[in-house]
């Protein structure tokens, strides 16, 4: 469904080939005058990104953590990595963290008047990509993540623990990892990829876990990475 922001504020700037992205989480956002006049498309399913793609240079999606990752993942999976992204959640999120992004209203104009430049993007083995954390916890049936992990040629931990975060970064290498327990700040370990062998685990991505358990699991920098408006 495509439909125009109400409200007032300039309509005049930068409005050929932006469009907004509003997710059930960022309804709010169609009162910041900084988006006013701009096509806006509310997103129920992958057809309603793709709706916007056509003829798109910069996407400004209003929604949460795992509404950006799933446009992400769309525009990996299409092809259109070429299309800026501009991130404007309603509060601050573990991606405004990593990349240094303003949320409500300074975010809006930040995704008006903002320039783009490519960053890290974190992806799996599904394709499915992350933009503020991933985890391995442990399955439904257990208490402990039991296998072995590395951060590209670094060992992570070989054994039993409680569970494991990943996090992108916003420069190369492109993600950092951690063992539950460990202090922040001191444990992690940096890298281009993430690499998981277990008897199970439960694979969380931004918040959402996994239908299923997996034995196996990557995190890792794709080749290219996506077009961030700040």
């Amino acid at each position: 469904m495509t439909e125009p922001i109400q409200g007032g504020g300039n309509t005049g700037e930068g409005v050929a080939g932006v469009a907004v992205l509003v997710f059930g989480t960022g309804a709010a956002g169609v009162r910041w005058r900084s988006l006013a006049g701009l096509p806006t498309h509310r997103v129920d399913g992958p057809a309603d990104i793709d709706a916007a793609i056509g003829g798109c240079r910069r996407l400004v999606v209003v929604g949460a953590d795992p509404d950006l990752a799933t446009v992400l993942t769309r525009l990996l999976r299409v092809g259109r990595l070429d299309i800026e992204v501009a991130y404007v959640p309603g509060r601050r999120t573990g991606a405004t963290r990593i990349y240094r992004v303003p949320a409500g209203r300074r975010g809006a104009r930040r995704a008006r008047r903002g320039h783009a430049r490519r960053v890290p993007l974190i992806r799996d083995e599904t394709g499915s990509v992350i933009v503020g954390r991933a985890d391995w916890l442990p399955a439904a049936d257990r208490q402990l993540v039991h296998g072995e992990a590395v951060v590209d040629d670094t060992q992570l931990f070989d054994g039993e623990v409680g569970g494991v975060r990943i996090e992108p970064t916003s420069a190369a290498p492109g993600l950092r990892a951690s063992v539950y327990g460990s202090r922040i700040g001191r444990r992690w370990i940096a890298g281009r990829a993430a690499q998981l062998g277990s008897t199970g685990v439960t694979v969380v991505r931004d918040g959402v876990p996994a239908p299923r358990a997996a034995r196996r699991s990557t995190f890792y920098r794709n080749v290219e990475g996506w077009l961030l408006v700040r």
